[in-house]
């Protein structure tokens, strides 16, 4: 499906790529010492240079930041991030003519790695909101999503108002939506290192219910999946995903129209079908 997708979408994107270069003595004294200080003025121009796009194309590779988060950031049998995001995120590195890598981090701190450029972009099921649009430049939405309780499907019935909510307590993903949530509803709530984990706490008892991603509950909650004797229960937001640069970043713009040309084509819609959110994808 990856190679389907790149070769259907590269053929409608050609981009003008520029490597930053070195000057280097063609003089048969040439010593390594002199090759590796080349290498790094090279290294040291492509992380001055003021487009993203020139930065990736040097170094060969897009970084991609996520975190576990079925199903669009996650590893497969083999260890391989797979997903729709990760599908997504492979094609467009393609389409540029670079390599994909993932990189796992710390959700509450995905501004930081991206402005220290240990990441290029936050591609994770991310939710458009105030702090992550003011904070990066982000594409437009792609996918809607919401906020939702996840809880023993054997009481699920006696919580279905925000009323009923108050005397439970919640496992949230520290900086995630979910936080936001359980913040602004005036919810009870301890914050853990990922959604999984927020799941794991009602596993173990140390939470009566978690507030994660609808798409994500869909996919790992109830009949046939690891947590059978949990479900989803209230929406508290409705919200919307993108992909976030650095501000200022060229790339932005480039993945738009990847975003635009994949719906188009139906490869987006194709991709989304296979991890099961085909409904929940935006028209570009």
């Amino acid at each position: 499906m990856k190679k389907l997708l790149a070769l259907a979408l590269a053929a409608g994107m050609v981009f003008s790529m520029t490597a930053c270069g070195s000057t280097s003595d063609t003089g048969s004294d040439t010593t390594s010492a002199g090759a590796e200080e080349s290498s790094a003025e090279a290294e040291s121009t492509a992380s001055d240079t003021d487009s993203d796009l020139e930065y990736i194309t040097d170094k060969g590779t897009l970084v991609v930041g996520v975190t576990d988060f079925e199903p669009m950031d996650y590893l497969d049998e083999e260890g391989n991030w797979i997903g729709f995001d990760a599908d997504m995120a492979t094609a467009f590195a393609e389409s540029l003519g670079v390599k994909v890598e993932f990189v796992e981090i710390d959700w509450d701190n995905k501004i930081l790695e991206l402005n220290n450029k240990s990441i290029d972009c936050v591609w994770n099921g991310m939710t458009l909101t105030d702090e992550v649009t003011s904070s990066m430049d982000c594409t437009n939405a792609y996918s809607s999503n919401s906020q939702v309780v996840v809880l023993a499907a054997d009481i699920a019935d006696q919580y279905a108002d925000l009323d009923s909510l108050a005397d439970l307590t919640f496992a949230v993903e520290s900086g995630s939506a979910g936080e936001a949530a359980a913040e602004d509803n005036g919810l009870s709530y301890t914050s853990v290192s990922s959604q999984a984990n927020a799941l794991m706490e009602i596993a173990a008892g140390t939470s009566d219910a978690a507030i994660i991603d609808l798409l994500m509950a869909e996919a790992m909650v109830g009949e046939g999946t690891s947590y059978e004797n949990l479900t989803t229960g209230f929406v508290l937001v409705d919200e919307e995903y993108g992909v976030g640069f650095r501000q200022g970043s060229d790339l932005v713009s480039l993945l738009n129209e990847f975003f635009e040309q994949s719906y188009e084509n139906g490869t987006m819609t194709e991709i989304a079908a296979e991890y099961g959110i085909e409904d929940s994808i935006i028209a570009q």
